[in-house]
């Protein structure tokens, strides 16, 4: 039966696009479905059940010596200051793996088997965090499955078009839609279950999805491309990967950029932490006499990523077809502006909200709505570039590379969260806006240098 569907799907295309793209597509949406619902559920779980009870934490394996590694870096810290650098580094790390993942895959098991240990460690730990002993443990799950499952999965829809399709980009939007799809939902099912049922029942709907994803992917497996390149396990061959002189400056290029990647992330993150917890603490969340959770802001941002990614590729594609089509790392500028931006609203939020008072659900929306146009400028755009301009022969590995630039970001994230309990809101939020905005105005600064360094557009 799977030999015989894949078979009649594999020289057809599907709206455009290879077959394989929807099998990636489903396969992620549901491996998104179980991160983001565990992430909708990870700032609350700490700061209003695990951490803040001493005697739950205390049963946690690892975690008092986590707390005095964390006291010993940053001092004495509040329950919300400790989750937030804990939610920082389990964010960050999962985009550190990657980089590993990419050279897993390129070097020794391939793409395919990457993806499927990747999907395997992180189902694990899904259902580890069932057992509140094992929290830090599943953790270490999540971020080592992570790390094999992401790069592969992204470099596969990169493969499955050759070098100057101007297919590449909206396959990317397509992808990065069915990230958002399981995104949407997530915090639907997962956060009403962990919020309302209990916290284990929410992360053991995280692992169901998980096992889902890997399904999907096993019955489609023949519709995605194979591993580009023969794998050897002597030594000599696993060590050496000539690159020109022109490669080699493309590499550079992608990794200037990846350091500007962080300042976004770093702000952008603040959703799942601090912003989820003014989601939870200062939002009125009733309507028509029910209240809604809290971990449904986590669904504000992929909704509207659904709604407007496809609004936003006409644009694009209409600018292109008249010529005028800006260029990936003007778009990526542009996002990060508007990442910075979104925060202006906060502190409209800030100001107008009452300390007693739990303000309006629209000061976020408004925020979130900002916060989309931002990522998809810079995130799919980015995902693309990196498939379009890295070397062949180490491709996993940049994309690995790209992914780590998260990592900083996303610890950058945890860091700066600490600031939400020592600064006043508007001075926290003018904060993180004039980094989103200083950061976009780099990219626009580093445009032509960057196309001169790899001789072409970019």
């Amino acid at each position: 039966m799977k030999e015989m569907l894949t078979t009649k799907l594999k020289s057809k295309e599907i709206w455009g696009h290879p077959a394989g793209l929807y099998v990636l597509f489903f396969t992620e949406m549901w491996e998104r479905f179980s991160f983001y619902g565990m992430k909708a559920l990870l700032m609350l779980y700490m700061t209003k059940y695990l951490i803040i009870d001493p005697v739950r934490a205390d049963q946690v394996i690892g975690f008092q010596w986590l707390q005095n590694f964390l006291n010993s870096m940053y001092g004495e810290m509040n329950v919300q200051q400790t989750s937030s650098i804990i939610y920082g580094w389990y964010t960050g790390f999962v985009y550190f793996t990657p980089f590993f993942g990419g050279i897993l895959a390129d070097k020794y098991l391939g793409q395919r088997k990457s993806v499927y240990l990747g999907g395997l460690l992180m189902a694990i730990g899904h259902f580890l965090m069932a057992y509140e002993n094992m929290f830090l443990i599943a953790i270490l799950f999540l971020i080592l499955g992570n790390g094999a499952f992401k790069p592969n999965i992204s470099t596969q829809v990169g493969n499955l078009y050759k070098e100057g399709d101007s297919r590449r980009d909206s396959a990317f939007t397509i992808f990065y839609m069915g990230i958002n799809l399981g995104a949407m939902f997530s915090p639907l099912i997962c956060g009403t279950l962990g919020q309302l049922v209990g916290w284990h029942w929410g992360f053991g709907a995280a692992g169901v999805g998980m096992l889902i994803g890997l399904i999907f992917y096993w019955l489609g497996e023949n519709l995605v491309p194979r591993d580009d390149h023969k794998l050897q396990l002597n030594l000599e061959s696993t060590t050496k990967t000539k690159l020109s002189k022109e490669e080699y400056f493309s590499v550079f290029a992608l990794l200037f950029l990846c350091f500007l990647n962080i300042t976004f992330w770093a702000i952008y993150e603040q959703q799942g932490n601090t912003l989820q917890l003014w989601a939870d603490e200062k939002t009125n969340w009733n309507l028509l006499g029910f209240t809604i959770p809290s971990t449904w802001f986590q669904s504000f941002n992929p909704l509207m990523i659904i709604l407007f990614a496809p609004l936003l590729s006409s644009f694009w594609n209409k600018r292109a077809k008249v010529g005028k089509e800006s260029s990936s790392v003007t778009k990526m500028g542009i996002g990060s502006i508007y990442c910075g931006l979104a925060y202006l609203v906060m502190i409209l939020a800030a100001r107008f909200n009452p300390e007693a008072d739990k303000g309006n659900i629209m000061w976020l929306v408004g925020t979130v709505f900002i916060f989309t146009l931002g990522e998809l400028y810079l995130s799919p755009i980015g995902l693309s570039l990196v498939t379009k301009v890295a070397p062949a022969p180490i491709l996993s590995m940049m994309m690995g590379a790209w992914f780590l630039s998260s990592f900083f970001g996303n610890n950058l994230a945890g860091y700066l969260g600490i600031y939400y309990s020592k600064m006043s809101p508007e001075n926290f939020f003018l904060m993180l806006a004039a980094f989103g905005i200083a950061n976009g105005t780099l990219f626009f600064i580093a445009k032509k240098p960057l196309e001169k360094i790899i001789g072409k557009s970019i």
